[in-house]
């Protein structure tokens, strides 16, 4: 066998040479006919005599490529370098080579696919609006004003978002509430103003933020805490929410039963005074089926009431009211705060009802405020929305969708 290097991947062509002459020197005489072993046509070519290794000797380490022919085999594939490994014979030395290509052009494929798909996101995240341009936009008329009324807040809202699925409801609102006064919050339906009473009074907790009741965090209150913060709010629903199946004095006195531990000649004289102010005083028999619209509006105002709350909600009260109806309740509104004072929170998107209660207006859109201040500074504002949503008009950044 011929030296490692010698020779290395020549293979003689069929019917070219006998294996002991060179090609086209078959046919010459031997120098053993004159005595001596002729050697091999490699052996004559590299002019040195091939000496056998005695039996048993160990063989001299290969040698490798002669340094004529390194530069023809540096970028041969290195062999793994593990005892007893012989090199791959010369006729596999193709099929390495061509593994070795196949498996740096993949390489190199890799590499070209992994720089494509980054720059095709380069591309996509280029062709795409920033979000803060998106949000420019979308709260353009969000001034975030909010005008100094003199007085601290009884609810604060801390930068507090609320999504339902991918429906965003509030988006970082800040607001608050001051203490003794008819706060009104307007807006448009469907942007929030209900969900703003269930996170005063703990029925839903934001998803970032926080709401404060006098100081305190309404998100980080234990149960005991949360149950005893309710006794200081008195909420009047849409439609009164009365039990239908008591009648008017025990769905007023109903809240002094559950958490007071007052006698009975007591609860009547509470719930007979409520009755009295909002004028039912003689309808404690009837069910709320026997009541008007109006009635049961003035029934759950009355069992609000009953506890002396510091706070108190109002949420949508002149829905499903005719305009007569709606101003008198206002007035009895305004009255009852009159007389017992606190923090009166009107939720509604009526205007008229805004002009004639309010001392203190939020006016909400998309989930963040618009501004906010005392009622008489903001129907002069200079805000196109704020000036459009209080006088109702047609014409402004408010549209249909």
């Amino acid at each position: 066998m011929a030296p490692f290097g010698i020779g290395r991947g020549k293979k003689p062509e069929e019917g070219a040479g006998d294996g002991q002459h060179p090609p086209g020197q078959e046919g010459l005489p031997d120098e053993s006919a004159s005595g001596g072993e002729a050697p091999s046509w490699p052996e004559r070519e590299q002019g040195a005599p091939v000496e056998e290794a005695p039996a048993g000797a160990e063989s001299a380490p290969d040698p490798g490529p002669v340094r004529g022919d390194e530069a023809a085999y540096e970028d041969e594939p290195a062999y793994d370098e593990q005892p007893g490994h012989e090199p791959a014979p010369v006729a596999e030395s193709g099929a390495a080579a061509t593994a070795a290509a196949a498996h740096e052009q993949h390489e190199h494929g890799q590499e070209g696919t992994d720089e494509e798909t980054e720059e095709r996101s380069r591309v996509a995240v280029a062709s795409e609006p920033a979000r803060g341009d998106e949000d420019d936009d979308e709260y353009e008329w969000h001034t975030g004003i909010k005008r100094p009324t003199g007085k601290p807040d009884a609810v604060e809202f801390i930068d507090v978002h609320k999504s339902f699925g991918r429906n965003r409801i509030l988006r970082g609102l800040n607001m608050g509430l001051p203490e003794g006064m008819i706060s009104m919050i307007l807006g448009p339906s469907g942007t929030g103003k209900s969900v703003c009473i269930k996170h005063m009074v703990g029925l839903l907790y934001p998803d970032d933020g926080d709401v404060l009741v006098h100081g305190e965090s309404v998100p980080n209150m234990q149960d005991e805490e949360l149950f005893e913060m309710r006794k200081k709010f008195g909420v009047l629903f849409q439609d009164g929410a009365l039990f239908g199946s008591m009648n008017l004095l025990d769905n007023v006195a109903f809240p002094l039963r559950q958490h007071t531990d007052k006698s009975e000649e007591e609860i009547l004289e509470i719930v007979n005074r409520r009755l009295r102010e909002v004028g039912l005083t003689d309808a404690g028999d009837k069910m709320p089926n026997e009541l008007s619209g109006g009635m049961r509006k003035r029934a759950g105002f009355a069992r609000a009431l009953v506890l002396d709350p510091d706070i108190v909600l109002f949420d949508e009260p002149d829905s499903g009211l005719d305009p007569v109806r709606t101003a008198l309740l206002c007035e009895l509104i305004q009255e009852v705060h009159a007389e017992n004072g606190g923090c009166y929170t009107v939720v509604t998107h009526d205007i008229s009802s805004a002009r004639r209660v309010a001392e203190h207006i939020t006016v909400l859109w998309k989930g963040r405020i618009v501004e906010s201040g005392p009622a008489e500074e903001l129907f002069n504002s200079d805000n196109a929305f704020v000036r459009q949503f209080l006088s109702g008009e047609s014409h402004g950044p408010l549209g249909m969708e």
